[in-house]
C-alpha cells in the first residue's frame, strides 16, 4: 500500500486545495449577500436569490464534497504511517485541523441562515474578517507540515500573529478606500 503514498499524498492535497477554495469564496458570497438584503426592491430579490443559488453550488458541490475526500485520504496517509501520530508537530496540525472544522461548521451554519433568508446580526465587515479566518488558518498548517520540528514555536506564534495583524490593517484600509470610493 504504500507504493500508492504519493498518490494518496497527492489527492489529499487536491482535495484540501479545493476545500479551502471553498472557504475563501464562500464569506465572500456572504458579504455580498448581507449587502444584497440592504438594496431596494427588485434588485435585493434578484441578487438575493443568484447570490443564493451561488452559495448553494459551492457550499454542496465543491467545498464539501473536498471537506469529505480531504478527510478521508488524511485517514488513509495516517494508517500507511500511523508514527506521525506519536509526533509533536502531527498533535498541532491536528490541533489546526480540529480549529478548521470548527471554523467549516461555523460557516456552515451562517450558509444555512444566509440560505434560509434569516436576518443576521453580522454586517459585511465581519464577513470581511471572518473571510481571513481560513487564511490565517491555512498559514498555519502549510508551514507546520513544511517545517515539522526544524520551526522554532516562538517565531511560529509571532509570524501567525503578524499575519493577522497585517490582514485586519488590510480589511481597515480597503474599508477606507471603498468609503471614499463606493465602486472599489
Amino acid at each position: 500500500m504504500t507504493d500508492y503514498y504519493n498518490y494518496i499524498k497527492s489527492l489529499h492535497l487536491i482535495f484540501v486545495i479545493t476545500w479551502f477554495a471553498g472557504l475563501f469564496y464562500i464569506p465572500r458570497l456572504f458579504v455580498y449577500q448581507v449587502e444584497a438584503a440592504g438594496k431596494p426592491s427588485p434588485e435585493r430579490e434578484i441578487l438575493g436569490k443568484q447570490l443564493g443559488l451561488m452559495a448553494r453550488r459551492l457550499w454542496y458541490i465543491i467545498t464539501w464534497p473536498s471537506a469529505v475526500l480531504a478527510v478521508i485520504f488524511a485517514v488513509w496517509l495516517l494508517f500507511l504511517y500511523p508514527f506521525w501520530l506519536k509526533m509533536g508537530w502531527m498533535h498541532v496540525k491536528l490541533f489546526f485541523v480540529l480549529l478548521l472544522f470548527l471554523y467549516h461548521g461555523e460557516t456552515h451554519r451562517i450558509f444555512r441562515k444566509l440560505q434560509n433568508g434569516e436576518a443576521l446580526k453580522y454586517t459585511s465587515g465581519f464577513m470581511r474578517i471572518w473571510n481571513e479566518g481560513a487564511t490565517i488558518l491555512l498559514f498555519a498548517i502549510v508551514f507546520l507540515v513544511i517545517l515539522k520540528n526544524s520551526i522554532n514555536w516562538i517565531f511560529g506564534v509571532l509570524g501567525i500573529i503578524v499575519l493577522g495583524i497585517l490582514l485586519m490593517l488590510g480589511i481597515r484600509l480597503y474599508k477606507r478606500i471603498r468609503e471614499k470610493n463606493p465602486e472599489a
